[in-house]
């Protein structure tokens, strides 16, 4: 097997590069969440990084966030008219056939006319399509799986998938093993780049250094549980003089501010998106989160004591088996959706108080941590291209 620096000067030097055009052509296909979006702009920079001519193409589904985030991070993407099957709402299903077969003819078009010499699915509804296409025109792809448990369209297209790089051991249920390479999920450098930044930290949300602060963070758009269950213990918060840093979310911080007041308490700074994430994982002592794979991969490098609450509202109870991935391994604690109203936040109090289980959750936390995985799937990308060189 090459080395990676061969790999890279292989490509740097191929005829194509020496000619002024685009060492390779790649296109990445997925979106539909921050967990999916973040990831595939992580891979598309490390490329770039490494082979600045290649030319990246993303193709993502119309009406997502992906047809905003993409464009904005200096990247072209290609929309398909593709919707995810709706398990409560069978009736929007109806139009799923053939919303499908126009998206596999438009993928099949975008094939023929990029001409990639590779593809990249991270997950998300736009990517079941363009994988398919590719494997119909024998262009090699790689399959970034996420989770802990493969969904039935990465399951399907991962027999014919040159690479799969997934994040948790015990994939071989899903994939062919010789395939598998375990690279951990993509993160945001400047999101866990937390060393030296404590002071700033609570100077910006305007908490106290002598005091422990617990951080809830329930994603973007928020997570109701989450947001009932810090409301639910608000009062042994304050009894127990802990600090919170508590981001609600777009959907609820209106409602929240409405009821409490945007200074309700010297220790508790409710906000509707942390812009800063660093600062935030600086301050923390313990953090309360869903158990998205992007975020966990984020949380094992932060190596902060973690309490997930795994979204209920997954295809597959993705996250809840994410979750147990860490529980498992005395990594983090865990309470499902319907516990933590009630237990969540004395859980938290309960774990700030506990020195000895802090220490072994960060130890153990710490070793599932692969900061690097950018890199690694660059580099697996650049591999499958070689052929083409």
């Amino acid at each position: 097997m090459q080395s990676d620096k061969s790999i890279t000067q292989t490509a740097t030097n191929s005829p194509d590069k020496a000619k002024g055009n685009p060492a390779l052509k790649v296109i990445i296909s997925g979106g539909g969440t921050g967990g999916h979006i973040f990831p595939a702009i992580a891979i598309a920079n490390a490329i770039k990084k490494q082979l600045p001519a290649t030319e990246i193409l993303f193709v993502g589904a119309n009406g997502r966030m992906e047809m905003e985030k993409v464009p904005a991070a200096g990247y072209k993407i290609i929309g398909l008219d593709i919707q995810g099957i709706q398990r409560k709402a069978i009736w929007k299903n109806f139009a799923f056939p053939v919303k499908l077969l126009k998206s596999v003819s438009k993928a099949l078009s975008i094939i023929k006319e990029f001409k990639p010499d590779a593809v990249v699915g991270v997950g998300g509804y736009a990517s079941g399509p363009l994988l398919y296409a590719a494997s119909l025109n024998r262009v090699p792809y790689l399959i970034q799986e996420q989770n802990s448990y493969a969904g039935i369209t990465n399951k399907l297209l991962g027999k014919k998938a040159k690479k799969i790089c997934v994040a948790f051991d015990g994939m071989e249920r899903f994939f062919p093993a010789q395939n598998i390479l375990k690279t951990g999920n993509p993160i945001r450098e400047a999101s866990v780049a937390i060393v030296g930044k404590k002071d700033e930290g609570y100077a910006k949300f305007g908490l106290s250094a002598a005091k422990k602060t617990i951080l809830v963070t329930g994603g973007s758009l928020g997570a109701r549980t989450l947001n009932t269950a810090v409301m639910a213990g608000m009062d042994a918060l304050i009894a127990a003089d802990v600090q919170l840093i508590w981001q609600t979310g777009k959907f609820y911080y209106k409602g929240i501010i409405e009821k409490l007041g945007e200074k309700y308490h010297p220790n508790i700074c409710i906000t509707e998106f942390l812009e800063r994430m660093d600062l935030a994982y600086a301050v923390a002592d313990v953090i309360v989160s869903r158990a998205g794979a992007g975020t966990i991969a984020e949380l094992c490098v932060v190596k902060k004591p973690v309490i997930l609450v795994p979204s209920p509202n997954v295809a597959e109870d993705h996250q809840t088996k994410n979750a147990l991935a860490l529980v498992n391994n005395d990594a983090a604690l865990m309470l499902s959706d319907m516990e933590a109203p009630e237990k969540l936040i004395a859980t938290a109090i309960g774990l700030l108080g506990n020195d000895s289980k802090q220490a072994t959750l960060i130890n153990n936390i710490g070793k599932m941590a692969m900061p690097n995985a950018d890199v690694l799937i660059a580099n697996e990308v650049i591999k499958l291209t070689l052929p083409t060189l």
